[in-house]
């Protein structure tokens, strides 16, 4: 009933009326972008071969998965090869997501579909075989508004029905707690990531020949952030010890055996990346960001030459990696 109020909605549409991308991000022989022409309700992924090519192809587009634009592109991940694309669907603004899975060659969906998922994406196996993922039993028939408890963790194989998804942990002693799986490039150990809200996580790990978990990190008392697993030892990012957080490594052969890989600052360490067999630490110093390569030992490689003082995203990327493209947005312009 405000009188300004359609010339305030005519004024921030043509604020925000501006196109955006993503940074490009390779995987197989493409690069995938994400572009907004202004006003879209959710990015459209393209695609090319070649970054200094005008030609490209539409990929995704999340806009067209439903006539009145009410299902939305909720996770994305592709296999480590990048031949396969893993995505989640959230209908109506639900929690509750479906996972489907997209051959990237022909851009035809496979018959892989998983649902009662609930915040949780696809995480990829290292053989590109299938993926973990989270989920619930399924709410009895018409019953949507009921407590969920009791998440577990399983592992889908592809080509398969979800109903011989391998159980692959579960904690029914706590049954409101999150559960999310993950596996090591060198198929040697499965981690499990355990939650109770926003704040304080614990680990749980095994090797994959092994039937039990074991507990790495207890907890809930702090934060605890899986990096890179790399020749047995476990990369964490933690604020154990370190209220601006610092990066630990943990051997895994024998726990007890920790090392602190990159020190704690007086600024705020904001997250860790592992593209190109190095280690990348994003800092939030003085209002701006700040971008520090390591070593897996530890040793300072170089401070990243940023073209302007601003907020990055973007480095995360795999080990294998040889190109990283990341983004800035400055206090006088838009992400670059």
């Amino acid at each position: 009933s405000l009188p300004a109020r359609e010339k305030i909605k005519a004024r921030l549409e043509q604020l925000w009326d501006y196109p955006t991308q993503s940074a490009p991000s390779k995987h197989g022989d493409w690069y995938y972008i994400s572009r907004n022409s202004g006003l879209q309700n959710q990015s459209v992924i393209y695609r090319k071969r070649d970054l200094t090519s005008s030609e490209e192809e539409l990929f995704l587009d999340p806009n067209t998965l439903s006539e009145d634009g009410t299902v939305a592109l909720n996770t994305a991940t592709f296999s480590k090869d990048g031949k396969l694309f893993a995505y989640s669907l959230a209908s109506a603004g639900s929690d509750w997501v479906e996972i489907f899975v997209m051959d990237t060659e022909s851009k035809t969906l496979l018959s892989d579909h998983i649902k009662w998922v609930k915040f949780s994406g696809a995480s990829w196996s290292p053989d590109n075989k299938g993926f973990y993922y989270s989920a619930y039993d399924a709410p009895k028939e018409g019953v949507y508004s009921a407590q969920n408890t009791n998440q577990k963790v399983y592992y889908h194989r592809l080509g398969t029905d979800q109903s011989k998804d391998k159980l692959i942990y579960h904690d029914p002693k706590h049954p409101l707690r999150y559960f999310h799986g993950w596996q090591s490039d060198d198929n040697r150990w499965i981690f499990i990531s355990g939650s109770e809200g926003t704040s304080g996580s614990e680990i749980l790990y095994k090797r994959t020949n092994e039937r039990n978990f074991r507990v790495l990190l207890k907890g809930f008392d702090y934060d605890y952030g899986i990096i890179e697993c790399e020749n047995d030892k476990l990369y964490v990012m933690t604020n154990e010890g370190a209220e601006n957080y610092h990066l630990i490594a943990i051997d895994l052969n024998n726990p007890s055996k920790r090392e602190v890989v990159v020190a704690e600052k007086e600024c705020l360490l904001e997250g860790v990346g592992s593209a190109g067999g190095c280690l990348t630490a994003i800092y939030l110093e003085d209002a701006q960001n700040k971008v520090y390569q390591y070593e897996f030992d530890g040793t300072l490689i170089r401070e990243v030459a940023l073209p302007g003082i601003g907020t990055v995203s973007g480095f995360g990327g795999e080990k294998e990696d040889t190109e990283l493209y990341y983004s800035i947005t400055t206090f006088t312009s838009p992400t670059a």
